[in-house]
């Protein structure tokens, strides 16, 4: 512990100054965060890197680099293939999901569900990630606390208090441009705190291959389990389908990843920022997944939690620090550093996104039914960062808590599973399918949450069977009453075939099927509810239709495949096609044609988004409005019915 020195505590410092030093700067330049937009949307004036950057950093937290350097040294090498569900989740996202969220320009992702179903759907929803991110939270402040306490001996308390005071200072502040430019600060740090351990047991080692070696041997290297049991914790199924539902449900409808998304220029740069994290991402996940290893060479003889060094392995990490680097000034305070912004950006993208929660969904509503009078800009602007600091508080307040969760990775994307998926559900039964109702989808997403919270937190459940470790090389015995600690067991036939059948089925799936599971269960309940209640007469959804014979559709509340199907289908272009005798009086037949280009703008021609049709001597270009009138290019209007 003597290792961390004076230069190291300058250091950890620094990065805090500057951190908040960024939030002032913020909020005394430019626009100085008066409006909504300014504050919540960074203006909408974003460039790709920073928010891909930010995407990354917000998801990549402090229990990323504690939380997966643990996973495969305890567990092995299972875990890297979740990289595989970025590859194939990341266009579904950009492509399908997002363009809907960006044609709504709202701060908040849930005033869509509204759009679509009602107020009480955007109401269950925003609740829903409110319970989501508030637990988040109070794990990811508490990651780095561990870390300062296992490298300098410090409170942790204390260490709980700073991190979130300076992370709630500086997004209160400067709002999320503030919040933006400081994550692309940090995730540097996050990138060298992890570089710094792989390089220093590289030079141990003396190259990578002796490293491998040494973590094959050691049975840490393993791709190759693709049973399909749902019991096992990690397989390439689990991996690969539980990963894609945990992915889409942070990129594709959390509000944290969406809101950023939304503060670039236009959609074109908010999917190219998508694309840029996910390079960005991936090598973040890769190299931590390998200083597991790593760590794994360095204490293959001797592991830390046997020997009663540490009291969890999630402190793993930073004792290699202590171990290896606290010769090196400043080295451990680089490293702790990095900890702490891996938690700092993280936190204040949570307390962001949950203030914009807080004044779309419930303040504002709220005020508009008391008062009958829309909130203004500059109270709104208020109200965000009220509940900016509030939400910082209840972050240092579930951290002290956090302690008592078994393991901060598998704890937070059960998290993440539990309310994620359901929530997936819920959008995808708004956005894929026309026919259901409010009160249907409803009933989904509540099913599922119940089942969800059940599968996941229901006790008593096996505790996870890590691989062996080995003692030999300790200097002293171990002490026995580590032997018990859960992280320690090593599987055994008798765990393995006596323990196991003992409990419950359900709450021995595994973590990462928690998304998949709440997504389907909404989704099959919010269908199956939504086609009894319309038969029953007990909710409609005429209210997403623009007339009141339900015939024309707001086709941009679907994803853009069936949007366009939607508007090909019901606003067709009409043809009015007349002889030189038909133009003295007769009739006309129209016909519809394709709709790809606008009509030429004129002078007196009112405008429909209608498209441009080629005609000929003797033909009239027409266009049918959504009232069923055709328009002509003189902008007369006469009615025809083209059913």
């Amino acid at each position: 512990m003597a290792g961390f020195g004076a230069l190291d505590y300058g250091i950890v410092a620094v990065v805090l100054i500057a951190s908040a030093a960024i939030g002032i700067y913020y909020r005394i330049t430019g626009g100085k965060q008066q409006t909504t937009k300014e504050y919540l949307l960074a203006g909408r004036e974003m460039s790709i890197l920073p928010v891909a950057f930010s995407l990354m950093t917000s998801f990549m937290s402090a229990v990323t680099l504690l939380g997966v350097s643990m996973e495969n040294y305890q567990y092995g090498t299972m875990f890297v293939l979740i990289n595989f569900s970025y590859i194939l989740s990341t266009p579904v996202a950009a492509y399908l999901i997002l363009p809907v969220f960006y044609r709504l320009k709202t701060a908040s992702v849930y005033e869509y569900l509204e759009q679509r179903f009602g107020y009480a759907t955007r109401l269950s929803a925003s609740l829903a990630f409110t319970i989501q991110m508030t637990l988040y939270m109070g794990i990811v402040l508490y990651a780095p606390a561990l870390a300062l306490e296992a490298v300098t001996g410090l409170n942790r308390n204390f260490s709980i208090i700073v991190v979130g005071v300076v992370c709630t200072f500086y997004a209160t502040l400067g709002g999320m441009k503030a919040v933006l430019i400081t994550d692309i600060f940090q995730s540097l740090l996050m990138f060298v705190s992890i570089f710094s351990v792989i390089i220093c047991a590289t030079i141990k080692a003396g190259s990578w291959a002796e490293i491998w070696h040494v973590a094959n041997e050691g049975g840490r290297i393993n791709f190759s389990d693709i049973r399909i049991d749902p019991t096992v914790r990690h397989t390439l199924w689990t991996q690969i389908i539980g990963g894609t539902g945990t992915y889409l449900s942070l990129y594709g409808v959390n509000q944290t990843q969406v809101q950023r998304l939304l503060s670039t220029r236009t959609l074109k740069s908010a999917q190219a920022s998508l694309w840029w994290n996910l390079p960005i991402l991936m090598l973040l996940s890769f190299s931590t997944c390998f200083s597991g290893l790593c760590i794994y060479y360095y204490y293959k003889d001797c592991d830390p939690l046997l020997e009663g060094r540490i009291s969890s392995r999630d402190q793993l990490m930073p004792l290699f620090v202590v171990d290896t680097m606290s010769n090196i000034p400043g080295l451990s305070g680089l490293f702790v550093s990095g900890i702490f912004s891996a938690s700092l950006s993280t936190i204040s993208s949570a307390i962001s996104s949950l203030a914009a929660v807080t004044v779309e969904d419930y303040i504002k509503p709220l005020l508009l039914w008391k008062t009958k009078m829309p909130l203004s800009e500059s109270r709104s602007t208020w109200f965000s960062k009220f509940f900016n600091l509030v939400y910082g508080a209840a972050c240092i307040g579930l951290a002290f808590v956090a302690g008592s969760l078994t393991g901060v990775l598998q704890a937070a994307l059960s998290i993440f599973g539990i309310v994620g998926g359901p929530l997936l559900g819920l959008f995808t039964l708004g956005m894929y399918f026309t026919f259901v109702n409010q009160k249907g989808a409803i009933t989904g997403l509540v099913t599922s949450l119940a089942i969800c919270f059940w599968i996941g937190f229901g006790t008593p459940r096996p505790t996870p069977q890590a691989l062996e470790f080995s003692t030999d090389g300790c200097a002293v015995t171990p002490p026995t009453s580590h032997v018990s600690d859960f992280f320690t067991q090593s599987p055994t036939a008798s765990s393995e075939t006596d323990d196991e059948p003992h409990y419950f089925y359900l709450y021995r799936i595994s973590y990462m099927w928690y998304s998949v599971i709440g997504f389907l269960i909404t989704l099959f309940v919010g269908l199956a509810c939504s086609w009894l209640y319309a038969k029953l007469g007990w909710d409609s959804n005429a209210h997403i239709y623009t007339d009141s014979a339900c015939t024309t559709i707001k086709y941009d509340l679907f994803v853009p495949p069936l949007a366009k199907r939607l508007r090909n289908r019901q606003v067709p272009v009409v043809v009015v096609t007349g002889t030189s005798s038909e133009m003295g009086g007769g009739s006309a037949t129209p016909s519809t044609v394709d709709d790809d280009t606008p009509l030429p703008k004129s002078g007196s021609e009112p405008q429909f988004g209608m498209q441009q049709l080629d005609g000929t001597a003797g033909h009239v270009k027409e266009r049918k409005n959504s009232g069923g009138d055709v328009i002509t290019q003189n902008g007369n209007k006469q009615h025809v019915d083209t059913q």
